[in-house]
Formats: structure tokens, sequence, C-alpha cells
């Protein structure tokens, strides 16, 4: 009897558990080595100058925000299909949300539609761009770079599910998602579907040395052990006079800043993981290509037509009709697919800053039909072949 077959999840592996493990025996936990360790792996595979290892990807989508600087007013145009931390981060600075359509054929954030908003209104209106690689996919962030310089936007690209992902500029360069060449920041996220698993965690990228250095400040409480940054005198830490230099004892906390630290063996975990990255979205490309095959002559299914060059695979989503129909039916034979998204600006948190329904066409369309099929490198060939039997046999015996 087949198993259950989730839409994603985790492979711990022994080298990951020996690689936790050893850190767990270790002299630190939290605030050591392997965090720096881990951060300077990250920003290697993506090709950034930094990285900043953070509790989740909320908390580096909030941190972004921070260091940004948004304010209570300030406009920012980011895609209703994604999970809601990559609106909310706005919200929690007091800032304002707004949504622009998708491309119903991508799913990504429709740069078209973004042009409109910001041609709409009077420039400095908007502050920023938060598109998001949705799915695995990623958006032209050189297209995106452009026109946020033309109006004076800065941008956060949400990477969270393209680690390793890319997309072929002008010129026909592979540019890594989060390489810093095109957004201010970029973020990702370590949950156990994604690609890398911490349990949790995120990471921050950007080749800005101040954004970076602002960052670091704020995931821990706001608070600097940097002297040659210091506002205090020397005589006030040292509690008396006569010293020529901060004592080693001396911190300052010089913002309010967040405890949002990740810790050592999270960072083990993520490393261990990391080594293995690009094979795991190899797997993913071929599991991508099977389900392509399957359904290419299928009409009840519309699928993306090809193995997207550059696609991280975080899901593979197609779009059907009597989708609800479809999702009880593999929940009732052990699949558990996912719905990914619920467009945010229904959500009843947005619904009541006054979005409503009919305002973004293309993505309530594709909320309608869309469902996220079982897509992790651990997938075996037999269960991928029951999960394409079974959308089969919705769909072409009418049970």
């Amino acid at each position: 009897m087949m198993k259950p077959i989730p839409y994603g999840r985790q492979h711990i592996s022994q080298e990951d558990i020996d690689a936790v493990v050893a850190t767990l025996k270790s002299d630190y936990l939290t605030q050591g080595p392997k965090i720096l360790e881990f951060e300077n792996a990250f920003a290697n595979y993506v090709g950034s100058k930094y990285a900043v290892a953070v509790a989740n990807g909320t908390a580096a989508l909030h941190l972004c925000a921070l260091a940004l600087e948004v304010q209570k007013g300030d406009k920012v145009i980011t895609t209703p299909i994604t999970f809601a931390a990559s609106a909310n981060c706005v919200r929690y600075c007091g800032g304002e949300v707004v949504f622009a359509d998708i491309d119903p054929e991508t799913y990504l954030l429709d740069i078209n539609k973004v042009e409109e908003l910001l041609l709409a209104s009077p420039k400095g209106t908007y502050k920023g761009i938060i598109p998001v690689d949705f799915a695995g996919r990623s958006v032209d962030m050189e297209a995106f770079s452009l026109l946020a310089k033309e109006h004076g936007l800065w941008i956060i690209e949400d990477s969270c599910h393209a680690p390793g992902g890319f997309f072929k500029d002008s010129k026909g360069v592979q540019q890594k998602c989060g390489n810093g060449k095109f957004a201010d920041l970029a973020i990702f996220s370590f949950h156990p579907v994604k690609h890398i698993a911490a349990g949790e965690g995120g990471m921050i990228t950007t080749n800005d040395e101040e954004l970076y250095k602002s960052l670091l400040m704020l995931r821990t409480h706001g608070i600097t052990k940097d002297s040659e940054t210091f506002k205090n005198s020397i005589d006030f830490a040292a509690g008396q006079s006569g010293f020529s230099e901060y004592p080693g004892w001396y911190m300052e906390m010089q913002t309010l800043g967040y405890n949002y630290r990740l810790t050592d063996f999270q960072s083990a975990l993520g490393l261990s993981q990391l080594s293995r990255a690009e094979e795991g979205i190899e797997r993913r490309r071929e599991l991508a290509k099977v389900y392509q095959n399957a359904f290419r002559d299928k009409k009840y299914v519309k699928g993306q037509s090809g193995v997207i060059d550059g696609h991280a695979y975080h899901l593979y989503v197609i779009e059907v009709d009597d989708r609800t129909g479809l999702y009880n039916y593999l929940r009732e034979h052990k699949i558990y697919a996912q719905i990914h998204y619920i467009p945010c600006h229904l959500m009843p948190y947005y619904r009541d800053q006054k979005w409503k329904e009919g305002d973004l066409p293309q993505a309530e369309s594709y909320y309608k039909k869309c469902i996220s099929l079982p897509m992790y490198p651990t997938l075996e060939s037999k269960e991928q072949q029951y999960v394409i039997s079974q959308v089969f046999e919705f769909y072409e015996k009418g049970v």
C-alpha cells in the first residue's frame, strides 16, 4: 500500500545529523562560529557580497523593511500570490501594501501592471517593490531593477522559493536569485519544505555594506560591539576616567532592534544541506520534466510547458477545473497536494484595507484553479507515477 505523499518534505541525511551533533557538543549553541561560516558559504553560493542569517524568512523580510526605513504611510508594491509575510513586513513598519496583478503565464508579479501603478501616480508616491520568485521561478530582476531606478524605488527580492534558481539577463548571462546585482536586499527561508532545511531559519543577502551593517545590528536588539561606532564616551563606558580605549565588556544599543538570531546548530544543519543543494535542484527539475511530459496533451491540465531554464522548482503548480474535487480526491488516496496561495489581498486583514474581489482578476482566476503536486528530491519515481495516475483517474474516469 502506498505511503502518504506530502506536497513537500525535508531530507535529513546522516551527514546532516552528524553536523548538528558535532555542534551540540561544541562550546557554542548560539552566537558562535557556525553562523558566520554558514553566512559566508551561502553568500558564495548565490554570488552576493554579504549574507546575514536570521531566525526565519519572515524575520528576514521584517529586517529588510527596517533597514530600508519603511515608515508609516510608505507605499510598497508586491504580488498577491505569495505567502502573507511578503506583504506583512511592510505593515509591521506601518507602511501601506499595494498589490499588483500577476502574469497568468508565469504566475510572477507582472512588471507591466507595476509600471501602470507607478505611472498613474506622481513620482515619489511609492517607495519600493517586493517581487517574489514564486514556486522557484526567478523574476526578471534586471527589468525590475531598471524600472525601480527610473522611479527611485528600492527592491527586496523574496527568493524563499528559489535558492540556486536563476534568470538570464539581457546579455544571456545567468544571474542567480539573490546575488545582489539587481535588488537592494534579497531573502531566503530554511523552512523544512524549502530546498535547504534548517528547521526554521532565514538569510538576507546584499551587496550594500551599509545595509549589511544595519542588518547585523537590527537582528540583535539594535546592539553593537563595534567601538568605531560607539556614541557614549570611553570614560562613561569604563565607569571612570583615564582610559584610552573602551573596555572589553562594553556594548551599545543604538537603535530599536529584535532578537532575530539563528542558532549555531541550525547553521550547522543549513551548511550541511547547502553542500548538496545543487543535487536537490537537479532532482526537482527531473521530476518537473516527468510531470510536464505526462500532462502535455491533457486538456484538463494547464501547466508551464518545458522544463524552465533556471527554475528551482520549489513547487510544481498546475491549473485544473474542479480543483477542489481533485484536491479532495487526492487526499482520499493519501496524496497531500496543497494550494499556493490564497490571494493575499482577499485575506480578511487586507479586505479590511479596502481590497476586494475583482481588484486583481489574474490572481483571482489563478487561485480558483491552482494546485501544487508533490515536489521534493526524495519523491520516488513510483510515487510520482502514482500521483500522475490519480490525476488521470479523477478526470478521465469521472470518479
